[in-house]
């Protein structure tokens, strides 16, 4: 389970059924145990990770720290910081008025997520306008560093004691690759939002989905192999920039011939292409419309082929 779910009350439940559980506690939890951790030894379990141990009430906790999600966590905040002093600054240079910049800058702290309190603001007073005296910001130094060094660490907490602790971060890690997937699923695939009304077409709905996920990790997979620097969403994008359109010709007894085709490949994407080995289908076989079609269907434009 993911930080902050599992409560006390749970956790002591699932201790009297014997049942098994590695849960991540909030980094706060750390600062409770900093006396015992200070004094332990760090133990290396991979290349970029290292763990303590901790015995407390028939409970393993776990503090692991991680080099790689360290330096992750450090840009991901970093660049969100960024952003928002951006923002704030061209707040700065325009001066709008007060009810205005109180709007901006909700907007700007949903964006920037927990970066946003690394910031100290100072805003006018109801009855003053908006000046550079009345509002200037500065970023807290000493709550950023503080909150560096905790970046990269872990701490879990199981009822695993005689487990190996190399074998606890594999499967904590495994959270991660569950989150990716169903951010995969939601965002990149388009998962929900879910407009059924019928059980059985929601189940085909998420059926549909889960398959093109399977097609997802096989591109993944592919890409390892021949394309190491490109993501999947990546690929997705250049491959949308072939379109599937429908040409309408009249013929002279009024039906319509209509021929499916599909833009040819840029030679960005061709190289794509060729470097993962996959090909183009044929172009489809044209059709032929009755005369009962008055005009040919309001098509939208941009129809990607791979989706």
């Amino acid at each position: 389970m993911d930080r902050g779910i599992p409560t006390e009350a749970t956790l002591k439940k699932m201790r009297e059924r014997n049942i098994s559980y590695l849960v991540g506690t909030p980094k706060g939890s750390i600062n409770k145990h900093e006396k015992q951790w200070l004094e332990l030894p760090w133990k290396q379990v991979r290349d970029s990770v290292q763990v303590k141990l901790y015995e407390h009430q028939e409970e393993l906790y776990v503090l692991a720290r991680s080099d790689g999600r360290q330096a992750k966590e450090i840009a991901i905040r970093r660049k969100r910081l960024v952003r928002l002093l951006r923002k704030l600054r061209a707040m700065r240079r325009s001066l709008p008025g007060r009810d205005q910049l109180l709007l901006r800058i909700g907007a700007a702290r949903k964006e920037a997520g927990r970066a946003f309190g690394f910031v100290t603001i100072t805003l006018p007073a109801t009855s003053e306008t908006v000046t550079r005296a009345t509002f200037h910001f500065r970023i807290d130094k000493v709550k950023l560093r503080q909150a560096e060094q905790r970046d990269g660490h872990y701490l879990l907490r199981s009822n695993l004691t005689a487990e190996d602790p190399a074998v606890l971060w594999t499967r904590y890690i495994q959270l991660t690759n569950i989150e990716a997937a169903f951010r995969s699923l939601k965002s990149d695939l388009g998962l929900r939002p879910i407009y059924h009304r019928l059980e059985r077409r929601v189940e085909a709905h998420i059926f549909v989905a889960f398959l093109a996920y399977c097609l997802q990790v096989t591109l993944k997979g592919r890409l390892q192999l021949k394309a190491p620097g490109l993501s999947p969403r990546a690929v997705m994008e250049k491959l949308a920039s072939v379109q599937m359109i429908d040409v309408w010709i009249p013929t002279r007894d009024n039906r319509w011939l209509v021929l499916p085709r599909y833009t040819q490949p840029s030679l960005e994407v061709q190289i794509l292409l060729d470097t993962l080995r996959m090909e183009l289908p044929a172009q489809p076989k044209p059709r032929i419309k009755n005369p009962a079609i008055a005009d040919p269907p309001s098509l939208p434009v941009d129809a990607p082929l791979f989706r």
